[in-house]
């Protein structure tokens, strides 16, 4: 479209939390978040802003118990992985970590490691940037999981 604005990716995401500090801690050590700015308001901290060191989107906390609460269980992005390989990799680290998810799924166009939950039960998923098919225009998905659960089933033809 030749009349759109100018956009540059995402700038940061952020997410409501009951404790700063203890969610902080989790992105660092299950995603190597690290730390950026801290907002203190009035002497308390209220949030924080971490960058990635690998290609991760910015990603900010704030200090807001109820609407975290509100927003349990909901995926609110996908954090982008380069390929299957990468995404079996950060598989198993989270695994290896004691963190539980649904493990890798064939999704419409990639992989999805959908699943993970973080302290305050956000879901975090992955998707691929790679892609498993090549589509030429707009997908319909007519029920996403039944899709994914074609695809996978198909994949596992073709390989075996």
């Amino acid at each position: 479209m030749e009349n759109a604005p100018t956009l540059a990716g995402v700038h940061h995401l952020k997410l409501p939390v009951r404790d700063i500090k203890r969610s902080l801690a989790w992105y660092e050590s299950r995603l190597g978040y690290e730390l950026l700015i801290e907002f203190v308001e009035e002497g308390t901290l209220m949030g924080v802003a971490m960058q990635h060191p690998r290609g991760g989107p910015g990603l900010a906390l704030r200090l807001d118990p109820e609407r975290a609460e509100a927003a349990a269980g909901f995926d609110y992005f996908a954090i982008g992985v380069p390929d299957k390989a990468a995404l079996d990799d950060l598989a198993a680290r989270l695994t290896g970590m004691g963190e539980s998810h649904a493990g890798l799924h064939s999704a419409s166009i990639g992989w999805v490691l959908p699943g993970l939950h973080d302290p305050d039960g956000h879901e975090v998923r992955f998707y691929t940037i790679e892609q498993h098919t090549d589509p030429s225009g707009p997908t319909t998905i007519d029920d996403p999981r039944e899709t994914a659960e074609r695809r996978e089933r198909e994949l596992q033809q073709r390989s075996g």
